[in-house]
């Protein structure tokens, strides 16, 4: 027997239809602006040009613990990781895309001549695969990374996306294997000098970390500063920066 709707049947109230055209007009007007920011950086990358962005393209996913950094602490930490910086630095970028912005505008604005390191951004998020530095991290397998990558990075800035044990100490496994080791020698591109130090590491994560932070960096060096960095839209956990030195941005939390 044919089935026939009946008078009765349930049916979306005029709000509910309006609240759902808004939701999917949002989410295609931002599919449209991410699909022109994978154009716009394919074609500035094609031109050998590096200047992209703005975190506004890459919505925060609350789930995923993102949380982006405002542009004043972004912008602090891009300028410190690059200071003193040759052809031959490396900086990694974990779980820290907002800093890795910074760092290609800040690249992107230098004057000429000025030397250019080489960045690697290891994220989950595959959005950020339109960058070709992108190589995917998943911090629960925190050394299945390209082996080519072992003990290269000079400076490096990591954001463990959770304030568990578990992700800060698999993420300081991470910070180990990519760090490159510290010699009695001079570095590669100088033929004399000072021996190449420990990598200038900083680490931004929730002051209940502390404890643990400070035991599992402990051959770093890292101490806890009194910078605070700041969120663009704010956070209801403290968060601390701990690096392995000092700097006009910071000293150290007594």
């Amino acid at each position: 027997m044919a089935s026939h709707e009946s008078d009765d049947e349930i049916s979306l109230s005029s709000a509910t239809l309006n609240a759902l055209k808004e939701f999917y007009a949002e989410r295609d007007a931002r599919a449209e602006q991410f699909a022109k920011l994978q154009a716009r950086a394919d074609a500035l990358h094609a031109a050998a040009e590096e200047k992209v962005l703005s975190m506004d393209a890459f919505a925060e996913d609350w789930n995923e613990s993102q949380f982006w950094y405002a542009d004043e602490t972004a912008g602090l930490y891009a300028k410190l990781l690059l200071e003193g910086v040759t052809e031959n630095t490396t900086i990694a970028v974990v779980s820290a895309p907002s800093v890795f912005v910074a760092l290609k505008n800040a690249l992107s604005s230098a004057p000429p001549g000025q030397p250019k390191p080489n960045l690697i951004l290891l994220e989950h998020d595959q959005r950020f695969a339109i960058f070709p530095e992108f190589v995917y991290y998943d911090f629960a397998q925190p050394l299945k990374l390209p082996a080519h990558l072992k003990g290269t990075c000079d400076r490096i800035i990591a954001d463990p996306p959770f304030l568990s044990e578990d992700c800060q100490t698999k993420t300081a496994l991470t910070v180990r294997w990519l760090s490159r080791p510290p010699s009695a020698s001079p570095a590669p591109d100088q033929s004399q000098g000072e021996p190449r130090p420990q990598p200038r590491l900083i680490l931004s994560t929730g002051e209940r970390m502390k404890d643990i932070v400070t035991r599992v960096y402990r051959s770093f060096g890292l101490r806890t500063t009194d910078y605070e960095p700041k969120h663009a839209r704010g956070l209801s956990n403290e968060f601390y920066c701990y690096a392995n030195f000092e700097c006009e941005g910071w000293g150290w939390r007594e």
